[in-house]
């Protein structure tokens, strides 16, 4: 077992300063400005505006994003997302062909694919997600796609019918440790995620999973959120720094030296996935065109 540094920035004053190693560049560009057209001009959403990724400016920059479907208004209330909490009022049976071509327009090599929890319909918004991946692998049929699903709760059927139009990988991030479950993600459940998980890998696809520190999780739950996600079949873990949206969201109890993050990738590795990515400011499709 690696002994890990003592995270930096614990003083209670401390915490709320962002250290340096989390500044990131404003979104500029002509690329940035392009992608940014396209998504204005097919009336689409990206969870890097919705959730407020910190990526936005390097990945719009290099001519991608994160698409987002089924709305912008998430049934669940987790204390760490910025995507607004609601009702849904909004099924849009035309959006999968608006991404497809959007992602042709962008000639995106790999399309990143994401949504909302949508609880309130039967079958999650798993027939939304079938036809976007199927439009974009009819529209574009040599990009490759990673398709970001929510908690099914428990609707295997549902999730059977997500990830089987084609998509290279399936992730489903568990976000934190389980003991930070009910302050977290009040509506998810941490075995139903892993046993979302141990399905997607017995389908026969590329699993991946990712997790935030700094929410106040200690070094021995963070070793056993990684052999958790190894014994379900995770194929890709990524690691990323927790940053406060909101006033009103969950504070950050901590800034974890990128020292931290960099043993944290080798205990992962140790484990057995395939691929960790794991730094301050990743997010779980930061490179995700490394992860195939």
């Amino acid at each position: 077992m690696i002994e890990l540094p003592v995270a930096a920035n614990t003083q209670s004053e401390e915490k709320k300063k962002k250290p340096d190693w989390l500044r990131v560049r404003l979104p500029i560009g002509e690329d940035y400005r392009k992608v940014r057209s396209i998504v204005d001009e097919y009336k689409l959403h990206t969870i890097c505006q919705s959730g407020n990724c910190p990526n936005m400016g390097e990945c719009w920059g290099a001519g991608t994003a994160t698409f987002m479907i089924l709305g912008n208004v998430c049934t669940r209330s987790c204390s760490f997302c910025a995507v607004k909490t609601g009702r849904p009022n909004e099924y849009d049976e035309d959006e999968p062909r608006r991404v497809a071509e959007a992602i042709f327009l962008m000639q995106v090599k790999h399309a990143v694919i994401t949504s909302v929890n949508r609880d309130e319909l039967e079958d999650r918004g798993a027939e939304i997600w079938f036809q976007t991946v199927t439009k974009i692998k009819e529209i574009s049929p040599d990009t490759t796609i990673e398709t970001l699903i929510p908690d099914v709760k428990s609707n295997w059927d549902a999730l059977e019918r997500m990830i089987h139009a084609g998509q290279e990988v399936v992730s489903h991030n568990m976000e934190t440790v389980e003991r930070l479950y009910r302050k977290v993600r009040p509506q998810a459940k941490y075995e139903r995620s892993l046993e979302q998980i141990r399905r997607t890998k017995a389908f026969g696809k590329r699993t991946k999973s990712g997790i935030m520190l700094g929410l106040g999780e200690t070094k021995p739950e963070v070793f056993k959120i990684m052999d958790d996600l190894s014994t379900h079949g995770c194929d890709v873990l990524t690691i990323g720094q927790y940053l406060q949206p909101t006033k009103l969201h969950i504070e950050v109890a901590e800034f974890v030296h990128p020292d931290v993050f960099a043993l944290y990738k080798v205990e992962g590795l140790s484990r057995g996935f395939n691929f960790v990515e794991s730094g301050p400011l990743v997010r779980s499709s930061y490179h995700a065109e490394r992860h195939l």
